[in-house]
């Protein structure tokens, strides 16, 4: 998808030339500065109540007279026509955008029915919503249906919003590459999509723009004392990966940012096996590794100047005569021992020992991105990913970050008292406590592994995909990450 942006005054948007024009109408003044025929008709419309000021309504014109494009759609965004949220702009773009995505156009153009400052977040909002509206799947599925014709989106803007808009568009392609990396390797089938496959994106990656991607095999792991995640990988045929990857943007005595992405990429829960009922969405629990390899594809598309390393520890987890047990004890890298009570919380057990080797890069923080657990579905939904920090100043970038990215999290409680829930008889530590703040009690077992620099853990279980009749991966959050860490290069 080819985006750019171009001048256009307000009062000129009817004679821009392309097969369909969006106009993004805020407030309830959007006719004001627009073109007689454009003005006439969105009067016309109002006044017969097929269009009203309100977001979300939209109103459809094709061919209309007096203007260049062959189909016009006017979106309502609400809010206030002076200072236009990009989150109400990408929501009226993403509405219009249901019209049009099958239609013909090949060359859309998006403006704003008046005179509405655009900045670099309502160009990076557009970016999103049109790789969103057109993004299929069919890696696995012949049978999808053909992609769409548009190829082109300019964004009209003013002359003294350019500037910010072309960086916003820049960043923006940035990030979409890397949202649709992790949606296209989250929605392939676990029986695709195995640990040697994201080892083989990684390296992939490396190889495509000249960053350092080592792959680490069961016997290099067992060599590191990885006894926990071992543990996890124990049960399945399929061999495990512990994937490393570096960018290098700073000089090397610059500490690095380190994202750690849990990459179970099926989880059937082991003996402590889950409910027949929606397993196959278990093929999505390695949506963090997902998010970690395109947030990778986004910085090395824009390359900051930070260092940057990326830790994925990926297998499956199955049943079978090897695999763990409930009582089981096991010895993780830091030397802790860890009394198996579920398997099926088997994310935290691969993590720990990937926030261990962690320690040797001396960085400057540590993020840990998982579906960690249901009860963060819970508790927050779909919308809010849950952040879970004892650093205030880090929660407030990472809180930021998502506001920027439109990619929103929500700080969670560790207070020292749910840590009592992990207490064990026979080992150093339990993996799970009991049902009550489950999200809460799975972060306090990784922040016993992660004393020694500063950490925070984002569960993506709400947020990572969709069920139902839109069943798939969203790329959440690779746009939260991505701006958390051009802000630290900042």
């Amino acid at each position: 998808m080819d985006f750019r942006h171009h001048i256009c005054a307000p009062d000129m948007l009817g004679s821009t030339p392309c097969d369909a024009l969006l106009l993004v109408i805020a407030g309830d003044q959007g006719d004001t500065a627009l073109a007689a025929p454009l003005a006439a008709a969105l009067k016309d419309a109002t006044a017969h109540g097929d269009f009203a000021f309100k977001a979300g309504r939209l109103l459809y014109l094709h061919r209309p007279q007096g203007v260049k494009a062959q189909r016009i759609v006017f979106a309502a965004a609400g809010g206030k026509a002076a200072t236009m949220a990009a989150k109400e702009f990408r929501n009226a773009v993403a509405k219009g955008l249901g019209l049009l995505k099958e239609s013909g156009a090949k060359h859309l153009a998006v403006g704003m029915a008046g005179d509405v400052e655009l900045g670099a977040a309502h160009a990076e909002a557009l970016v999103a919503a049109v790789h969103d509206a057109t993004y299929v799947y069919r890696g696995t599925k012949p049978s999808a249906p053909a992609a769409s014709a548009l190829s082109k989106v300019s964004l009209l803007c003013r002359k003294a919003d350019a500037k910010a808009v072309a960086e916003g568009l820049n960043r923006g392609q940035a990030i979409a590459q890397g949202v649709l990396l992790a949606r296209e390797c989250a929605n392939r089938p676990g029986n695709h999509c195995t640990p040697t496959y994201l080892a083989e994106q990684a390296q992939k990656l490396g190889k495509d723009h000249g960053c350092k991607v080592e792959v680490l095999d069961r016997k290099a792991v067992e060599k590191l004392g990885m006894g926990s995640f071992l543990a996890v990988a124990q049960g399945s045929h399929e061999p495990l990966r512990f994937i490393v990857a570096h960018y290098e943007g700073a000089a090397t005595n610059v500490a690095p940012v380190v994202l750690v992405g849990k990459g179970i990429t099926f989880d059937t829960g082991g003996i402590s096996i889950k409910p027949a009922a929606e397993m196959d969405e278990m093929k999505f629990d390695m949506g963090g590794a997902a998010s970690v390899l395109g947030t990778l594809r986004a910085v090395l598309e824009l390359k900051p100047k930070l260092n940057l390393v990326c830790i994925i520890p990926s297998c499956e987890n199955m049943p079978g005569g090897a695999a763990i047990k409930p009582g089981d004890v096991v010895t993780s890298m830091s030397g802790q021992t860890i009394e198996i009570l579920n398997t099926d919380a088997e994310g935290r057990l691969i993590l720990c020992d990937a926030l261990t080797y962690a320690e040797r890069f001396k960085p400057a923080v540590v993020v840990d991105i998982a579906t960690l657990t249901g009860a963060c579905v819970v508790a927050l939904g779909h919308h809010h990913s849950g952040l879970f920090t004892a650093d205030d100043a880090l929660a407030d970038q990472l809180l930021a970050a998502s506001r920027a990215a439109l990619d929103p999290c929500w700080r969670m409680p560790l207070d020292e008292e749910y840590d009592e829930a992990l207490k064990s008889n026979f080992a150093d530590m339990g993996n799970v406590g009991p049902r009550a703040g489950g999200a809460i009690t799975a972060a306090m077992f990784l922040r016993r592994f992660t004393k020694n620099y500063a950490w925070a853990h984002l569960d993506i279980a709400g947020t990572a995909w969709k069920s139902g009749a839109a069943k798939g991966s969203t790329g959440r959050p690779v746009p939260l990450l991505t701006h958390f860490v051009l802000a630290r290069a900042g």
